[in-house]
């Protein structure tokens, strides 16, 4: 009666789901990766230097992180995971760097969703792990939120693995 596209559907939402009310499962098969990963990516940034905004620039010391695809392709060659940075724009956060991609290009340009659970959390300055859609696929996440030196909210460290 139903097709299995509706069926891939539910069982997407019921994780997405399951994702927003629970904290990371410890048993995830991704879930000390996922960590690694997130380990990884903050320590290399803060090689850089401290994180500031200049516009809609994101920079880490004197590195221009927009544009810039080091970090995210360094965290890919070593973990294998997928990885971004974003930046505060207006009350959402837009991806700047990143190995994300979308129809065969890095998805450069586009929000965090504005309805999922990872921007919630970031709002009340708090990480999330946990599974999400991300561009139509679930993976298993972590995002966690860039200050700069005053505590103010600039941007969001992101990594993830695809669950498919």
């Amino acid at each position: 009666m139903f097709s299995s596209k509706f069926y891939k559907m539910v069982a997407m939402f019921l994780v997405f789901a399951m994702g927003m009310f629970s904290a990371h499962a410890a048993d995830s098969p991704f879930a000390a990766k996922v960590k690694e990963s997130m380990k990884t990516m903050k320590a290399e940034a803060a090689k850089l230097g401290k994180p500031r905004l200049e516009g809609e620039n994101l920079y880490f010391g004197t590195s221009k992180i927009n544009g810039d695809f080091t970090l995210v392709d360094d965290i890919k060659t070593k973990h294998g995971a997928t990885s971004t940075f974003f930046v505060k724009k207006g009350n959402g956060f837009v991806r700047v760097s990143t190995n994300v991609m979308k129809e065969g290009k890095r998805a450069v340009g586009t929000p965090l969703d504005p309805s999922g659970p990872a921007i919630a959390a970031i709002r009340q300055g708090n990480a999330y792990y946990g599974i999400v859609d991300i561009l139509g696929k679930l993976f298993d996440t972590a995002y966690e939120p860039i200050k700069a030196d005053n505590g103010e909210i600039i941007g969001i460290y992101y990594v993830g693995f695809l669950m498919e």
